[in-house]
């Protein structure tokens, strides 16, 4: 098996590596390093988060770096300031033992001014997001026309942001560049517009299928009833003891309301969104990170970049309306060889979402039961016993107490004290659970008369159909009709697929921008420079309130009803 030795890296980077416990080069290390040591070959490498993207191009570019001069050669543009962060802090830890050499990270929400002090100390590689990199440039506080090296980290990710524009901006800033380097886990058809536009006969290499989902990962999905999905959440925290993880929502509200539920029912968890203050973000990432926190719940916008190591379980609420961003929130589980589970809570209805999933990734479902109360709090004792077992009592003086224990227990048998021990960890879980009810969707549940109360299920999955339906609006489909005239209002906003927005981001924002749940939605329908929007009318203003007028990227957001004239086709 070959090693990092044999791949041709300077001796000082074989050094660090090896302190840092790297013998064996992952595959898509296997295979990029060799070419990017040559500086002069664009290159696309596609493999999942998590299988060492960072060392990959960050071997080579300490590799091929003058160090002598003191200016910037390098440029790794990323989405988001947690994995700016993350990249510096591994390029740091490679070149341990090469002098010399600086690396800068600029990002949105810190100090501009202090970052520009850092630029015009000397360095060679910046790590950048984009919208902080153009602000960097307009101001001249940056010169990449001496940059050789550019990479695109995460690329999808920064497309699904809406970067795309930024990252042309950027390429077309660096003239001189020798080579570009991009790394993504998917490879949606505007990358490979990118890729055609700015890059020379690109070196590709696919580590597994383009899509593929990571074989480390085991895909799971429990189906209930809408108003059942947060009781479901709740049984599957419980049923998973050792739990560190990752509960993703589509919407900044639904984070928040049920980080607060849970907050208040006693579990360790907080909401990362796109409300957070930078500090107030960085506050959360650093609980999550040092587990004083065992659950972060995040939209897809705010968890963009997260690279947290040993999360053992991510945790759909509800299922994303794109594959990709399904494959990007699994990755952050699995990551590094470990095993991971990523959880889907679905209605019987979006079943046919997980079977497009698969198709597409190359993965395999399992569908399991919801557990039962007593299921639960048999897993939650046996965890327990195995703690308890398991307690180190080697350091203390507890001998001395086993006298006084023995006296005041003497007349309670070992069977009563387990017994007590039993109650006192047990008792809210066993009084919880003494009388839950089976949340799980079954065959007899389907042919009987539908509960009144249900209304929220069926009317979520109608919409969810209507969404669904959205996508081939335009070509005769009409398993849904518009709804207008009845319950609900078709709006006009000036936001369309040019400006960077694919469905889900488009449905992300304009529920963040209104504060209003996915409910209230039916049919999106989108072309280049507009889309229509069906809503519920008493959700209507409000959100017409909160986009109309606001600015987009520079742009001033036109939202009005369709059918008042202002918004037809």
């Amino acid at each position: 098996m070959i090693t990092f030795e044999g791949l041709g890296i300077d001796e000082r980077l074989i050094q660090a590596t090896t302190e840092l416990g790297y013998v064996n080069p992952t595959a898509i290390q296997e295979q990029a390093i060799p070419v990017l040591l040559s500086g002069t070959t664009d290159f696309i490498g596609l493999a999942q988060t998590g299988t060492g993207k960072t060392a990959a191009f960050g071997l080579p570019l300490l590799h091929i770096i003058d160090a002598a001069a003191k200016y910037p050669q390098a440029l790794v543009v990323c989405p988001t300031r947690e994995l700016c962060l993350q990249i510096v802090k591994e390029i740091e830890l490679f070149k341990k033992y090469m002098t010399g050499i600086s690396v800068v990270a600029v990002y949105g929400g810190a100090s501009i001014g202090l970052q520009i002090r850092d630029l015009k100390r000397g360095v060679q590689i910046v790590v950048a997001t984009p919208g902080r990199l153009i602000d960097l440039i307009e101001r001249k506080a940056i010169n990449l026309e001496q940059i050789s090296y550019v990479v695109l980290d995460e690329a999808d990710e920064m497309l699904n942001m809406g970067f795309q524009d930024d990252i042309e901006f950027i390429l077309k800033n660096t003239p001189q560049r020798n080579s570009t380097w991009l790394f993504s886990a998917t490879m949606p058809p505007e990358i490979r517009k990118v890729s055609k536009r700015y890059m020379k006969d690109p070196k590709e290499v696919t580590v597994g299928k383009v899509n593929t989902s990571n074989k480390s990962i085991d895909h799971q999905y429990y189906v209930t009833t809408a108003h059942h999905r947060y009781e479901t959440l709740k049984r599957i925290i419980d049923f998973n003891p050792g739990i560190y993880g990752i509960i993703f929502t589509r919407t900044k509200l639904d984070a928040q309301e049920i980080s607060e539920r849970l907050t208040r029912e006693g579990y360790d968890i907080d909401a990362l969104h796109g409300d957070l203050t930078q500090g107030q973000r960085d506050k959360v990432m650093g609980q999550f990170r040092d587990k004083s926190l065992q659950l972060l719940i995040a939209t897809d916008v705010a968890a963009r970049g997260i690279d947290v190591q040993g999360i053992t379980h991510v945790i759909n609420f509800e299922l994303p309306d794109d594959v990709e961003i399904y494959t990007h929130r699994s990755g952050r589980t699995g990551r590094a060889g470990n095993q991971g589970i990523c959880i889907s809570i679905v209605h019987a209805k979006e079943t046919y979402k997980l079977k497009q999933i698969e198709r597409i990734n190359n993965c395999h479902f399992s569908k399991l039961d919801i557990p039962s109360g007593k299921d639960v709090c048999r897993k939650q004792f046996f965890s327990f016993m195995d703690k308890l077992l398991s307690a180190d009592i080697s350091h203390g003086d507890y001998e001395t107490y086993v006298p006084m224990l023995a006296e005041k227990f003497a007349d309670v048998s070992k069977e009563d004290v387990l017994k007590r021990v039993a109650a006192m960890e047990f008792d809210r879980f066993l009084k919880y659970y003494e009388n839950s009810e089976d949340l799980n969707i079954r065959e007899r549940d389907r042919s009987a008369k539908r509960d009144p109360n249900d209304r929220g299920d069926n009317r979520s999955s109608r919409r969810e159909s209507g969404r669904d339906a959205g996508r081939d609006a335009g070509r005769g489909d009409s398993r849904k009709e518009y709804k207008s005239g009845g319950g609900y209002s078709r709006l006009f906003v000036n936001l369309g697929t040019k400006d960077g927005f694919y469905k889900a981001s488009f449905l992300q924002f304009v529920l963040d921008m209104s504060d209003l749940k996915k409910e209230v939605l039916g049919r999106i329908d989108m072309k280049d420079m507009n889309s229509w929007i069906e809503i519920e009318k008493t959700a209507a203003q409000q959100m017409i309130r909160s986009l109309d007028g606001k600015k987009y990227k520079g742009r001033s957001i036109r939202m009005n009803d369709a059918d008042s004239g202002g918004g037809r086709r």
